[in-house]
């Protein structure tokens, strides 16, 4: 296996993990108790469980997986060229693959799907394959900084007002607003708990006909973290990052600035909002515009250390267990919904909003027992994981001449 693609699976591996401590507050109840530990209601165990988890997870993981999705679309392109086939074409075919995986995710099971927006993020990222990468790293990070800084004041501003409405002092029209914003989270709250504990074929029903159009807002609502995360994979993959190209000397500074800062501003928000009892609007700015820059930081500061460890770890059984989860991370996703909603949902167990919140990391420890137990024994046998082969399969269209054909690892 190339070095680089057994850096990223390794990093992709600890991501997927961590992209589970989070989603699992998603499976267990409705879309706004990922944002408030006081949703759908107050909860001591569960709001210890949401600060570590904001602190460790929240942004971190899901910013690795989206720097590593863009960096194998390069390697994707890569492997094409090499084998004379068209990259564009194949890389086409491939999202419009991921798309459909995508929305049949939402449809069939849960309403965080982050395969849809990756898709779509993903084809307008590809587009600027070709460009150098020193200038389209900057113009991701510009993108990125000035989409979110740009959002701060109104959220400081929404705050300022929000509490003003909570001590007693809130003009009218404060007041008001204040209201039709938590009349608006009681109803949201309300419609995903009809879903949560609908039978299967009645959960279908209700996601299709109340919301069809629920991955177009998701994707509305992530793309300024999304597109031009992705474009910043694009570019360290070909700035050498993930081959040993930059010296261990840098990647300790960044490791040591990225989780210090980083994580002393993600600490210090959700301990403000605390001490506040997670106001509601307040927390929608602290998950959002506020934690950008923090949960930037510390994606950068996580890469850092696994990018160190992995040339330690790579031979051991640790390293071999994760780098193995790494590339099973599409079977991995979609199976942790799958075994979740199983756990939450109506038609399976329907511990959704049942289980204590704060029993949700042990839920998560079963989740990454199970997502490390199985890929090394398959992929001995098999060579990929089940969706892997199957999106291979499907985005060359079947057997390809044998000149044609990507080594698992290419296909990454």
């Amino acid at each position: 296996m190339p070095e680089r693609i057994g850096t990223l699976d390794f990093v992709r591996g600890l991501a997927v993990l961590g992209i589970l401590a989070i989603n699992v507050t998603g499976f267990w109840g409705p879309l706004l108790a990922t944002f408030s530990p006081a949703i759908p209601c107050p909860d001591p165990a569960g709001a210890l469980w949401f600060v570590a988890a904001y602190v460790l997870f929240e942004g971190k993981m899901r910013g690795l997986f989206t720097l590593l999705f863009g960096a194998s679309m390069m390697l994707f392109a890569d492997a094409a060229e090499r084998r004379g086939a068209n990259p564009d074409l194949l890389q086409a075919r491939r999202l419009l693959w991921l798309l459909a995986f995508g929305y049949a995710h939402y449809a069939l099971l849960w309403w965080g799907d982050i395969l849809f927006p990756y898709a779509v993020c993903g084809m307008l990222a590809f587009c600027f394959r070709r460009l150098a990468p020193e200038p389209l790293a900057a113009s991701a990070l510009l993108l990125f900084l000035a989409s979110h800084v740009l959002a701060i004041p109104g959220d400081i501003a929404f705050i300022g007002s929000e509490s003003r409405v909570l001590a007693g002092h809130g003009t009218p029209a404060e007041a008001a607003e204040h209201g039709a914003m938590m009349g608006r989270i009681a109803a949201s709250v309300a419609a995903d708990a009809r879903v949560l504990h609908a039978p299967f074929l009645e959960a279908v029903r209700l996601r299709l006909t109340t919301a069809p159009l629920l991955p177009l807002e998701n994707l509305g609502a992530t793309f300024f973290e999304t597109f031009p995360l992705m474009l910043l994979g694009m570019a360290l993959v070909r700035l050498g990052l993930f081959t040993g190209g930059w010296e261990a000397r840098t990647l300790r500074r960044i490791a040591v600035i990225g989780i210090g800062a980083g994580g002393a501003m993600s600490a210090g928000l959700i301990g403000w909002a605390a001490a506040q009892g997670f106001p509601a609007g307040a927390m929608f700015a602290v998950m959002g515009s506020l934690a950008a820059i923090p949960h930037l930081l510390m994606t950068f500061g996580y890469l850092a250390v696994l990018l160190l460890l992995w040339p330690r770890l790579k031979e051991g059984a640790a390293g071999r267990c994760l780098a193995a989860a790494g590339r099973c991370a599409f079977t991995n996703y979609l199976g942790t919904t799958l075994v979740m909603s199983a756990l939450f949902a109506g038609w399976g167990l329907g511990l959704g909003g049942v289980l204590p919140r704060g029993a949700l990391p042990l839920v998560v420890l079963g989740g990454w027992a199970l997502m490390l137990a199985w890929p090394e024994w398959w992929l001995a046998r098999f060579g990929q994981g089940p969706l892997e082969a199957l999106w291979r399969r499907l985005t060359w269209w079947g057997p390809a001449p044998h000149h044609l054909r990507p080594p698992a690892a290419d296909a990454a």
